[in-house]
């Protein structure tokens, strides 16, 4: 989810990331035990236009390997350096060996036709990472690319601008500010759209492919933690939401699993509606709390060679506790790892509405300039050998959202959950 500003994979950063996406942690890489290093041999760029680059990517850290082997191991630069010398020559306007640099590199992301794979320059990698630290400036909306390149709203962060406005998931930004938003990265369109707090920006959305909707909204700075509990039901139902698997994610979830269980809460509801995404350690983490040490949580395969295999840790504090999860359409990504591991096992029901469907793993590559590149590297299956890309999870009780219930502020959602656990 990127940021709107995620969604994959980022918050706008702020309002910059599909769904933020399902990101492998660098704590615990995912595409294999072993440690995984990116090496770069170089890309050089002479004033005059002459670019040598070669890439090497090293899966195990002892041999060189590539899973695209139809791609040449040398490009022929010719064609990039006549484009190159035609566009200094004649372009005009004003750009520095940087600029070009970083085009070069953005470019070469873009060619994967990949919505979810790109390069970050050193800033747009800082930004980045600040989402993932529940560190958000700006509306506090998940931007992603849809598969016809437009931007979406991948999910209103929780108590942001951009929810307090109305905005909702999968609306598509039709213009930034009067302008135009077709066409735009997810990067671009988190530039256009953070700003100082106090500022204002416009925009237009599209909404269930019909309904065009301005919305004028003021920027602001915002600290959210991933993880809000309460109890409901008279102390009897623990009330979990994350609202992104963050850094702070498996302590503060812990913590009120924990407590939950020293209070006498019986039955769990874990809210991960318009949760985009983040950290796939985070997402094995939080799933362990209601599994057995062991139980499979996720699998990821590179074509049809299985790559990985993620299971429950021995932390499991709400094992054999009666559960509701709740999704809708924001949820994607590491939420919908979490949903489908506990629905697999047995050990929840998934209510609400449909999730995003994202079924696929990136993996941040920083380099030493402070730049990254965020490349998908593999599917995740569920338990059962499920994927859900492009396809979302069907809830095993669809509730969905009226609009007479947003506008009076009525969770019919939240409400049927507790409905259901009142019976367990």
């Amino acid at each position: 989810m990127q940021n709107e500003e995620q969604p994959t994979q980022t918050t706008e950063q702020a309002a910059s990331s599909v769904p933020s996406e399902s990101i492998n942690s660098p704590r615990q890489p995912l595409i294999t035990r072993k440690r995984v290093g990116l090496i770069v041999a170089g890309v050089t760029l002479f004033v005059f236009g002459l670019l040598v680059g070669q890439g090497r990517i090293d899966l195990t850290g002892q041999s060189s390997t590539t899973s695209n082997t139809n791609l040449s191991s040398k490009i022929d630069y010719s064609q990039l350096d006549e484009l190159y010398s035609t566009l200094r020559q004649n372009y005009n306007g004003t750009l520095t060996d940087q600029q070009v640099l970083d085009g070069l590199k953005h470019g070469l992301a873009a060619s994967t036709a990949d919505p979810y794979t790109e390069f970050m320059t050193a800033k747009e990698a800082k930004d980045f990472n600040g989402s993932l630290q529940g560190t958000i400036s700006g509306i506090g909306a998940k931007l992603e690319l849809d598969d016809n390149k437009n931007v979406v709203i991948a999910a209103p962060l929780a108590g942001s601008p951009a929810e307090a406005a109305g905005l909702r998931a999968k609306d598509v930004l039709v213009t930034i500010d009067g302008k135009s938003a077709y066409g735009l990265s997810v990067n671009e369109a988190v530039k256009k759209v953070r700003g100082e707090k106090g500022t204002k920006v416009k925009l237009t959305v599209l909404r269930n492919s019909s309904e065009q909707l301005d919305f004028t909204i003021t920027r602001d700075t915002i600290e959210i933690p991933s993880v809000v509990t309460k109890t409901l039901d008279d102390g009897k139902i623990g009330y979990i939401q994350v609202s992104q698997f963050s850094d702070d994610t498996d302590e503060l979830a812990q913590k009120a699993a924990t407590k939950f269980k020293s209070d006498g809460v019986t039955r769990i509801i874990l809210d991960l509606r318009d949760n985009p995404g983040g950290e796939v350690t985070t997402a094995v983490n939080l799933s362990s709390l209601w599994l057995a040490p062991g139980d499979t949580i996720v699998q990821q395969r590179r074509g049809a060679t299985v790559t990985d295999t993620q299971v429950a840790t021995d932390v499991n504090t709400l094992k054999g506790m009666p559960t509701v999860v709740l999704l809708n359409a924001g949820s994607a990504s590491a939420g919908e790892i979490t949903a489908l591991a506990l629905k697999d096992n047995g050990v929840a029901t998934l209510m609400g509405e449909k999730s995003y469907g994202k079924g696929v793993v990136q993996q941040l590559f920083p380099f030493s300039d402070g730049s990254s590149l965020k490349v998908t590297v593999a599917k995740w299956y569920s338990p059962k050998g499920t994927n859900i890309d492009k396809k979302g999870i069907k809830p095993d009780t669809e509730v969905k959202m009226t609009e007479d219930a947003y506008k009076s502020g009525t969770d019919l959602q939240l409400n049927a959950a507790i409905t259901y656990l009142q019976s367990k």
